[in-house]
């Protein structure tokens, strides 16, 4: 019987060099996956394979080793332990993620909620290329988001409330970017040089600072035979909906607009950066507005 390696790829079985042999993606959103979960990995690992997982660049595990005539057996085993296999090719991968507000005291949004929203919208969705997500929860950007086709990074707008500083200054000395300083026992932001990483809410001892969470998205990031920084088109924003409505944008464009195995930053060149970003920029502004 002929074997559909494609159809197999689709559904995140891997061919290795050794014939019939393959290595399983598993589909892990945000980095995260149960004890029950990994517990299921290590005894198909151990009954099917070499004994060993492997950890993938984007967050996810695969299982090598694994043989053409025991596909089916290795689904239903996994199945019971809430695993399923991830995807290749030409469609949406698994959103990366970092652990975000969580358990982490620098991040801004929770990361990994966003990470299980953008999964459950986009993951596995057809598509001319293949298409990744990238979530980080602030400036340390320990996901790399400028990597992926869309980038997210948690970021905060800040306010400063007088009537609860003490004029103590361990904000401005926090604050990387320069952008405070004190005169007069009063604290000055200057918005310009802000790059919204909430350093300063997070140090001060008084509250003295209020919080309002946000996203900055970039757009075309590559990191594999070419290399592109994902681009800022549109300021910070504070609405989940104006960040859906960006990606929806995006993925449809990239639909009707990519050739055959082209990634978003090479369809965008051939449609025109400023038109690309012209397009977002519109997105962005009647969302706003309809905010307001």
């Amino acid at each position: 019987m002929a074997v559909d390696y494609a159809a197999l790829k689709k559904g995140g079985w891997m061919r290795q060099k050794q014939k019939n042999m393959f290595a399983l993606r598993i589909h892990v959103v945000g980095g995260t996956l149960t004890a029950d979960q990994l517990d299921g990995i290590r005894k198909v690992a151990e009954k099917y394979g070499h004994g060993y997982v492997h950890l993938t660049a984007r967050q996810s595990l695969e299982i090598p080793w694994m043989g053409i005539d025991d596909i089916e057996e290795i689904k239903k085993d996994l199945a019971e332990y809430g695993v399923t296999p991830s995807v290749c090719g030409p469609r949406v991968r698994t959103t990366t993620a970092c652990q975000g507000t969580l358990t982490c005291p620098s991040a801004c949004i929770d990361t990994q909620d966003l990470a299980q929203k953008i999964d459950e919208r986009y993951f596995a969705r057809e598509l001319p290329g293949k298409f990744k997500f990238g979530c980080t929860g602030c400036q340390n950007n320990c996901l790399k988001t400028e990597e992926n086709d869309i980038g997210v990074k948690g970021a905060t707008r800040v306010e400063w409330i007088e009537d609860k500083c003490i004029a103590c200054g361990v904000c401005v000395k926090a604050c990387r970017a320069g952008a405070l300083e004190m005169k007069d026992d009063k604290i000055i932001l200057d918005r310009d040089k802000c790059t919204y990483c909430g350093r300063c809410l997070k140090s001060c001892p008084m509250d003295a600072w209020e919080e309002h969470p946000g996203y900055i998205m970039s757009w075309g990031g590559l990191f594999g035979n070419h290399i592109h920084r994902g681009k800022q088109i549109v300021p910070f924003f504070e609405s989940e909906d104006t960040l859906f409505k960006l990606c929806d944008a995006t993925i449809d464009f990239f639909d009707k607009n990519a050739e055959p195995g082209e990634r978003l930053q090479f369809a965008i060149d051939r449609y025109g950066q400023e038109k690309f970003d012209e397009m977002i920029r519109s997105v962005y502004d009647e969302s706003v507005n309809a905010d307001k």
